[in-house]
């Protein structure tokens, strides 16, 4: 691989019913669309609504060798145990996108991991929606990452939503913008 290419392990973690799996399934799909080679990996808690979930997603220029990430180069959490649990395996000059609104400790990382912290919950609700609090931190990530924009994202967003909610297409697209504009602004 050269070594400017792209090569990207992210982990995506929340607790059930936060949307976690669509993110990482949204993330993926619109890499793939982007022409890139990806790996996705869900892990569900046991309980599944209300326990923990997260997974893995590597975007790369080359082929990807295997799909489990230790040391994710960014990440995404939605709650306090997944801050706690993933944040130690951030890589140095890493990414942070945490949510605010559920995360009310900064955590003690190297200082060159850049920390985004969006009340993403609260962001959700002004847009009449708080089911798209996982969009509203994916805007973010895309919006710091810069590789994949949140427009190419929404493109994508059809084919990852079960068609039972298409109707939840334009909230969460205005999601992903809200998320991109915070980051963009803070």
């Amino acid at each position: 691989m050269a070594a400017n290419a792209l090569c990207e392990e992210i982990i995506i973690a929340g607790f059930g019913g936060q949307g976690i799996m669509l993110t990482g399934k949204l993330l993926a799909q619109t890499a793939m669309n982007a022409g890139k080679e990806v790996t996705y990996m869900p892990s569900y808690g046991a309980e599944v609504r209300g326990g923990t979930a997260n997974c893995m997603v590597v975007i790369s220029e080359s082929e990807i060798a295997c799909p489990v990430v230790g040391k994710p180069d960014s990440l995404i959490v939605l709650n306090k145990a997944s801050l706690k649990k993933f944040a130690p395996r951030l890589k140095n000059g890493g990414l942070l996108i945490m949510n605010s609104s559920l995360i009310d400790v900064h955590p003690e990382l190297d200082n060159s991991i850049e920390v985004v912290s969006i009340p993403a919950d609260e962001l959700a609700v002004e847009l009449g929606s708080p089911k798209s609090t996982n969009m509203v931190a994916l805007g973010a990530y895309l919006q710091k990452r810069g590789y994949l924009s949140p427009e190419t994202a929404a493109k994508a967003l059809p084919d990852v939503l079960a068609k039972r909610y298409h109707q939840t297409l334009p909230v969460n697209i205005k999601a992903l913008q809200k998320g991109a504009e915070y980051a963009g602004n803070n």
